[in-house]
């Protein structure tokens, strides 16, 4: 009976430096990695699917032409986040008004079918959303990186250029706050 191959997946390292010698599979493997994770924080940060798509197609094509310039292959991830935030902010700030929530914009959980339940669920959306629409670009991106996509409180500010210790008595360094509302 034969034995079943073995897939071993590369690292982000491997990938990087496979593709900083021209290897375009590698770095068709990194997109397919990531693209997902930069689409919901640039659909989230922008809340419109059509500017998030473009948005993750630019930090791409520019991961392509400038991976020499990246110091460390382990630091890909947070590469792309950052490159991802910092486009996003760069449009936000080129807007005269705020952006309107697009609820199409981010994805709904459908995890519960009781009407009841569903109910409770698109009001608490709801007011997440408004409050996400009240803070800053950067609050929001310093909030979808945390509390979305899990980065600690150091890569968020290598992230968004912040320093993660200039206030250590806070138990979020970030001073990314967000209330929704609830008593």
């Amino acid at each position: 009976m034969p034995e079943a191959a073995l897939t071993i997946t590369p690292d982000d390292a491997t990938l990087a430096a496979r593709v900083r010698d021209g290897d375009i599979r590698a770095f068709e493997q990194l997109v397919l990695r990531y693209e997902g994770q930069m689409f919901r924080l640039a659909s989230r940060m922008l809340a419109d699917r059509a500017e998030a798509q473009d948005i993750v197609q630019e930090v791409f094509l520019t991961a392509w032409r400038r991976i020499g310039q990246l110091q460390d292959d382990a630091a890909f991830a947070g590469w792309l986040y950052r490159m991802t935030t910092n486009r996003c902010l760069n449009l936000l700030r080129s807007r005269q008004f705020p952006a309107d929530v697009d609820p199409d914009a981010t994805e709904s959980p459908r995890i519960e079918t009781r009407p009841e339940h569903a109910v409770q669920v698109n009001s608490q959306l709801e007011a997440l959303t408004v409050a996400l629409g009240q803070l800053t670009p950067e609050q929001r991106a310093c909030w979808l990186l945390r509390e979305v996509h899990g980065r600690s409180y150091e890569e968020i500010g290598e992230i968004v250029g912040a320093n993660g210790t200039a206030v250590p008595d806070e138990p979020n360094p970030t001073g990314c706050t967000l209330r929704c509302g609830r008593p």
